[in-house]
């Protein structure tokens, strides 16, 4: 974080301590000017902040008193049951203004989040042909890529000259959502090409369109799911990326700010997959906004299965424990040896769930993966025997023969969570599965049970029992 952060940080929390003593004396106005030095995302932040702290009326005054301009765009950016609650309290006129000055994508956002009676409230007040658009990107599933899309776009045709499309594009580029990128239709709509900003400014105005337009283009269909959308992004980096439909015909864009979103959601699942979270709902609410039962809910499956697992973790040690209970002191080494196969497992897997994610890795790359994660294994099995063995022999004052036993063991251990860890979700990418789904906890518990068979069989092989 650097040092502006810091600062704006700060300010941002000392305009807070004085907005909030202005509204205790119900000086609204200087509480406003104050909100004013801000921008609309700080703002909405404040706003959030203030509903918090006193109530949700105070954020509704604040709001009214907005600059109209700046309400639309600080709207935007809140909650949606602030929206909500904003949306009961304001007039029709007050709503229709802020409906009608926000971008498409965002009055796209904000119609998803609310309830359907609001919702029809707003529609009611619409225009007709952009009621009838509303209703179609609505209709989008939520995880495909028509819900992302916006209709704002520059369009121009293949037979105007590079002049004309300037002169379009300073007509019509304020109500787009960019327009570095300019799409080249037919008269069907179908996408023909795209154009940069770039190549129209340094081309000579008589120079045609057709003439400069690049074909081979990247493109998502309106029913491709989110997460490839995303994938698409960060492998190309673009701005922006067009929609079509099942005839290639053009119906929007999805802009990287739509998207970013998408990729924050995306991240948030697969912590969650990858530390046993199994969210039945799919629930895009925060921490504190769940209840308590459906924390226990999304938390309850993988525990039942890891207890499951450690019941076959228990009868291998009951199987042994008539051995163990001739040697007593292998018991203390038991729980480091678990643990430390689990944590070893838990690394690799997330070092290669990430780099699938990010491309780094591909199941192509199997043997090298394994190849590597065996050498990884070896050495640092290889330190933690090391430093074992002197502490077994030295600080617990046991035998040679138990300290071999206890560092052989770690060692077979280590190697074999390594491979397990890096090669099950190559396994399951390779099934076309998400390996995210391969939870920490599920590696870790197959690590014990693998690193208790190890273990006893170098005691038997080493100690004779």
């Amino acid at each position: 974080m650097d040092n502006r952060t810091i600062d704006t940080d700060i300010l941002m929390e000392e305009s807070l301590e004085k907005i909030l003593e202005w509204l205790e004396e119900k000086k609204y106005f200087q509480a406003r000017d104050e909100l004013l030095k801000y921008n609309a995302v700080d703002i909405a932040e404040m706003l959030e902040d203030i509903c918090e702290e006193m109530d949700i009326d105070m954020t509704i005054i604040l709001f009214r008193l907005l600059h109209k301009d700046i309400s639309v765009e600080v709207f935007a950016e809140l909650s949606s049951d602030t929206q909500v609650d904003i949306i009961n309290a304001i007039t029709d006129k007050e709503l229709d203004y802020i409906v009608s000055e926000l971008d498409f994508d965002d009055k796209i956002d904000v119609l998803e989040e609310l309830p359907a009676n609001v919702v029809n409230k707003i529609l009611e007040n619409t225009p007709k042909n952009e009621r009838k658009l509303i209703n179609t990107f609505l209709n989008y599933p939520d995880t495909c890529a028509g819900s992302l899309m916006t209709p704002d776009y520059i369009s121009l045709d293949k037979d105007w000259n590079v002049q004309r499309a300037l002169e379009h594009i300073k007509s019509e580029g304020m109500d787009a959502e960019t327009v570095y990128t300019c799409y080249v239709r037919d008269t069907g709509r179908k996408l023909l090409g795209i154009v940069s900003l770039s190549t129209l400014v340094i081309s000579d105005n008589e120079v045609k369109i057709k003439d400069i337009m690049v074909t081979d283009y990247v493109f998502e269909n309106v029913y491709d799911d989110r997460e490839d959308v995303s994938e698409d992004f960060k492998k190309y980096g673009f701005l922006a990326i067009p929609v079509v439909d099942n005839e290639h015909r053009l119906v929007g864009i999805i802009t990287v700010d739509d998207i970013l979103d998408v990729m924050e959601e995306e991240a948030t699942e697969d912590i969650e997959r990858m530390n046993g979270v199994i969210d039945w709902e799919n629930s895009d609410k925060g921490y504190l906004d769940m209840s308590v039962w459906q924390h226990a809910l999304n938390r309850l499956p993988w525990l039942l299965i890891l207890m499951v697992a450690y019941i076959f973790t228990g009868m291998i040690i009951t199987k042994f424990e008539s051995r163990l209970s001739e040697i007593i002191c292998l018991v203390a080494y038991m729980p480091m040896l678990m643990g430390t196969g689990g944590n070893t497992g838990s690394q690799a897997a997330t070092l290669i769930i990430r780099g699938l994610a990010t491309n780094e890795v591909d199941t192509s790359d199997a043997l090298k993966v394994l190849w590597k994660e065996l050498r990884i294994g070896l050495i640092l099995g290889g330190a933690l025997s090391a430093v074992n063995f002197a502490r077994v022999c030295i600080l617990d004052g046991n035998s040679p023969e138990i300290a071999l036993t206890v560092c052989v063991a770690m060692l077979l251990i280590v190697v074999f969570a390594k491979i397990l860890g890096s090669m099950v979700p190559l396994i399951v990418k390779k099934l076309k599965l998400d390996p995210a789904l391969i939870a920490n906890p599920a590696i870790s518990s197959v690590s014990d049970m693998v690193a208790l068979t190890i273990y006893f069989a170098m005691a038997s092989l080493f100690l004779n029992l």
